[in-house]
């Protein structure tokens, strides 16, 4: 039998890919002041990189409710525009296409905040 552990993980590459998500969740906020309208509250909340990082998906939240769908349409309809900020404000080597996405896992947890607030 083998007993050799599994192959740990590239640290490096792991810690590169953790900054490009990271950047690229402060980029898509300040794309976001910049571009919106100010009629409904967004806020980029994180980022996720393909493993190749040709593709992204960047969570939003959105305030109020109602406005949700005239928000994403609205983001993903300037995710060319958002790219162009991108290769402006980074210093990357490849630049990930982007889809913009409702962060549904930061409305559950705002959602247990107010059920445990009425304990």
């Amino acid at each position: 039998m083998d007993f050799t552990p599994p192959p740990r993980p590239d640290s490096r590459s792991k810690r590169h890919h953790d900054r490009v998500e990271e950047l690229l969740t402060h980029l898509a906020a300040d794309f976001i002041v910049r571009e919106s309208n100010g009629t409904s509250l967004i806020t980029a909340t994180r980022a996720e990189l393909g493993s190749k990082g040709e593709r992204a998906t960047v969570f939003v939240t959105v305030f109020p409710d109602e406005a949700i769908t005239t928000a994403l349409e609205f983001l993903n309809r300037n995710a060319d525009a958002f790219r162009e900020y991108m290769r402006e404000h980074a210093r990357t080597r490849e630049l990930p296409r982007v889809q913009f996405v409702l962060d549904a896992g930061e409305r559950n947890r705002q959602h247990l905040d107010e059920l445990g607030k009425q304990l």
